[in-house]
């Protein structure tokens, strides 16, 4: 009987000690590992998709135009000058643009520093399995706007760059 209670608090100890690794334990390898091949249900906007497991991803780095009425949609309205209908179009504009981009089709995430937003959507950079960077053509292609929210800036100086050329080149919203 003891050698039987030894072995199980034994046992018990062990998993407890793989559990709590950190990022190198096998608990976040094989969920890392899930997001290497993902299909994206749905886009929900610009900068949002949906996932076939259901979970929701926000693009880090980038920001489109609001589709729908919110606080977001009038803050910025204020701050562009442009009326709220505009907005919405441009928002629209930049769904189909990501929607055309990515729904169907098969991903791989990469993770920032900070996973989840505050709304729990996952936050990462996201690529097609052709290796197209997702966040980074959507800006390139001129239909989304920088956002970078420190600690996720791996790729903002990219993200600049793509901004301006899109800019400058008059590609997209900047037509």
């Amino acid at each position: 009987m003891k050698k039987a209670t030894l072995l199980f608090l034994g046992l018990i100890l062990f998993c407890l000690a793989g559990c709590n690794q950190g990022p190198s334990s096998v608990f976040e390898s094989k969920q890392a590992d899930s997001y290497a091949d993902i299909l994206v249900k749905k886009a929900v906007d610009g900068d949002t998709l949906v996932l076939g497991n259901n979970q929701r991803v926000r693009l880090i780095g980038i920001d489109t135009p609001e589709m729908h009425e919110s606080s977001k949609l009038n803050r910025d309205a204020q701050r562009s000058g442009e009326d709220a209908a505009t907005i919405k179009q441009l928002g629209r504009q930049a769904y189909e643009f990501t929607k055309e981009l990515v729904e169907g089709k098969r991903v791989r995430l990469e993770f920032g520093v900070e996973r989840f937003d505050k709304y729990k959507r996952i936050l990462a950079y996201v690529y097609l399995t052709d290796g197209t960077f997702v966040n980074a053509e959507i800006v390139k292609q001129g239909y989304a706007s920088l956002m970078t929210i420190p600690p996720n800036v791996k790729y903002a100086d990219l993200f600049r760059q793509l901004y301006q050329e899109a800019r400058e080149n008059q590609r997209g919203l900047w037509r």
